[in-house]
């Protein structure tokens, strides 16, 4: 992931030489945009790798998001309302204000006990700016 926010950097430097200051914007967008499909792309396709998961999105929450060095993170609280443990396989979207998806990141939080509380921290891939919302986009008990 670090090396898509490298290229998108390298093309915005090249672009804003060549083609003056909007275009290198508006093609620095395009390529952030595309390496962000292509993360959520990749989330999903790890949560697609969970097999005999069943829907446990209202088991999950997200709490409000910070930074931690150059990285935005949650804490994301899984609650098992089973009566056996549980694991959990969790995806969690970063949003700006406006609702665009900025990163999206795959958590797993191991060894709910049943009745249980307990945390893990969604760490984006990436820096994130402005004041990014975590939101947990799909959740899985297995």
């Amino acid at each position: 992931m670090g090396r898509t926010t490298g290229i998108a950097l390298a093309a915005t430097a090249l672009l804003s030489t060549l083609t003056g200051c909007d275009a290198a914007t508006d093609k620095a967008g395009e390529i952030v945009s595309s390496a962000t499909a292509a993360v959520a792309s990749a989330a999903q396709e790890k949560m697609n790798e969970v097999k005999d998961g069943v829907n446990a999105g209202g088991d999950v929450s997200a709490g409000p998001t910070s930074t931690d060095g150059d990285r935005t993170v949650s804490t994301i609280t899984a609650t098992n309302p089973k009566d056996k443990t549980a694991d959990y396989t969790i995806m969690v979207n970063f949003r700006d204000s406006d609702g665009n998806l900025l990163d999206a990141v795959v958590l797993t939080i191991d060894g709910v006990e049943p009745g249980k509380s307990k945390t893990g921290t969604a760490r984006s891939n990436r820096t994130l700016s402005g004041d990014p919302k975590a939101e947990i986009a799909q959740a899985l008990r297995h």
